[in-house]
Order: structure tokens, then sequence, then C-alpha cells
């Protein structure tokens, strides 16, 4: 490991990893965000 890993090919993988895991969360936050608004609204 002499060298960061700046390899432009891993990049999409990242992109599609990060996604991977925040746009389910996001959308469960949208969904806990429209169910508090129906629960104190």
């Amino acid at each position: 490991m002499s060298e960061p890993s700046t390899k432009p090919n891993r990049v999409p993988l990242i992109v599609l990893a990060w996604a991977w895991v925040v746009l389910p969360f996001g959308y469960g936050v949208y969904q806990l965000f429209l169910k508090l608004v129906q629960l104190f609204g």
C-alpha cells in the first residue's frame, strides 16, 4: 500500500456503495418524518 487509493476505476464503486447505504437511509428518514407529521400534526 505504497500509493493512496487514487485509482479512478474505484470511484464509481465507492459512489455506488455510498448510494446503496444513503438512499435507503434517506427514504427511511423521509418516512419517519411523514409519520411524525401525522402523529403530532
